[in-house]
């Protein structure tokens, strides 16, 4: 059976860390699966946590990133640290249920060729502002992009490891979802979407999405990482 590697960035998540791993526990069951959870620099004292609570699990390992560098940064070192021939990551808030991961994971075990499939969740349960933000940034990416881009950011994202070892120079924010989307695209893989249910978060509060300054910061770097892409990075 092949393996999947599934990276977690954890930023001051340290009331999510033990949910996480029950969670997946009672899901994983005996497929071959390896939770990477990224310690992506923290200050919240997780790192207790990732010492205390990570050895009662086996299928767990960790990655520690002493300075936080960005979302995608902290998935670019778990990334290059996995073992599985299939690669992803998901989320550490508990918006999207580690099941999906499973179901991810199924879709893309389950082809002939898996290596040009890329699977992706489709956000449901959203609230309409957060809709109307991704449709707008959907329709913008993907007129100015060429390439059929919608809900970007979300989760999880499951792929062959061969897809991964064809990116350079990917982007250490949340740039990195609309990255490996598009690349997806450029290379030509069947991108295969699926529902995921959107949920709030149980614990604290988002460390970016904090109102509307946040979401015009994201979306400036958003266009400004979409010249790079456009211009051939």
């Amino acid at each position: 059976m092949k393996k999947l590697s599934i990276i977690i960035p954890c930023y001051n998540e340290k009331n999510h860390i033990p949910l996480i791993l029950s969670h997946f526990a009672a899901v994983i069951e005996t497929r071959p699966i390896e939770v990477i959870l990224v310690n992506n620099g923290s200050t919240d004292g997780s790192e207790k946590i990732f010492n205390e609570i990570c050895s009662h699990f086996p299928f767990v390992r960790s990655v520690y990133v002493p300075i936080n560098q960005g979302y995608g940064y902290g998935i670019l070192q778990g990334l290059k640290a996995a073992t599985g021939d299939y690669l992803g990551w998901t989320h550490a808030d508990m918006q999207t249920d580690p099941q999906d991961v499973i179901k991810a994971f199924d879709i893309v075990a389950s082809k002939s060729f898996p290596q040009n499939i890329f699977v992706k969740g489709n956000r449901k349960g959203r609230s309409l502002f957060d809709r109307f933000f991704t449709v707008g940034m959907s329709y913008f990416e993907t007129v100015y992009l060429h390439k059929w881009l919608w809900d970007i950011n979300a989760q999880p994202n499951i792929f062959h490891r061969s897809f991964f070892e064809k990116w350079q120079n990917p982007p250490h924010d949340f740039s990195l979802d609309l990255y490996a989307l598009y690349m997806a695209k450029k290379y030509n893989l069947t991108v295969m979407r699926f529902p995921v249910q959107f949920s709030q978060r149980i614990h604290g509060a988002s460390s970016w999405n904090t109102g509307l300054q946040a979401k015009w910061k994201f979306i400036k770097r958003t266009i400004n990482f979409s010249c790079s892409l456009k211009t051939g990075l």
